[in-house]
């Protein structure tokens, strides 16, 4: 769950995304694996657009399809390339671009005892959708650095920076959490909660300090 505020043309307007990332990983053959990572956004906002009061709904979703090597390399990084979709799943019209976009998108992992860092990166263009909309054609790098003590305590500092090539805009929010592994019954949960600040955003975009509360479920095989 991100909360973000200061939107708008008058900075009254607030926005509450629930994405529901699952993750999952296919084996294709012995040497390749499939990961997928899908994003379907639940959006609450209000203010953001002059005079149409607040919106709730389903979101585009995000796909991305990451094919990826069975074993890392010998220095222990893990990568993956593949596509990165743009689904028009919107609810109301307020809340997604009504575009279908396609690109290309890679994911690189290197641990490093208790730390990882890494680096996800896609770029979408719009191929169809609705005619009255804004051409999409953007670009998205997200790199992030981990450390986890042995007690299962982890700091992470990350960044979601999106360059609009339309509008030659750029977002860009940096973000510190601390997460805590957990076991609820046969499954861990890794419960995060941090805080963000937008170095950069478009002059309608959001401003200032942005919060995060996250829980990531971890099922093992054996569960099935």
């Amino acid at each position: 769950m991100n909360y973000d505020s200061d939107i708008g043309r008058s900075d009254d307007g607030w926005k509450l995304t629930t994405n529901i990332q699952p993750v999952i990983p296919i084996d294709l053959t012995e040497d390749w694996d499939l990961i997928t990572r899908t994003i379907m956004p639940v959006i609450s906002q209000d203010d953001i657009f002059p005079g149409k009061g607040s919106q709730f709904g389903l979101g585009d979703i995000n796909m991305s399809l990451f094919f990826s090597p069975e074993e890392p390399t010998s220095g222990g990084v893990i990568w993956g390339v593949g596509p990165h979709l743009l689904l028009p799943t919107a609810t109301e019209n307020l809340l997604g671009a009504k575009k279908w976009c396609a690109g290309p998108g890679a994911i690189v992992v290197a641990p490093s005892g208790p730390w990882v860092m890494g680096f996800l990166a896609n770029h979408i263009w719009s191929y169809a959708g609705d005619s009255d909309r804004p051409y999409v054609s953007n670009t998205f790098a997200q790199p992030f650095v981990t450390y986890t003590w042995p007690n299962a305590y982890t700091v992470s500092l990350q960044t979601e920076t999106t360059y609009n090539w339309n509008t030659e805009k750029w977002s860009v929010p940096i973000n510190a959490a601390v997460s805590k592994l957990v076991r609820w019954g046969k499954i861990p949960v890794s419960l995060q909660a941090g805080v963000g600040y937008w170095l950069e955003s478009p002059k309608t975009g959001p401003e200032g300090f942005r919060f995060r509360l996250q829980a990531n479920f971890v099922l093992p095989k054996s569960l099935f």
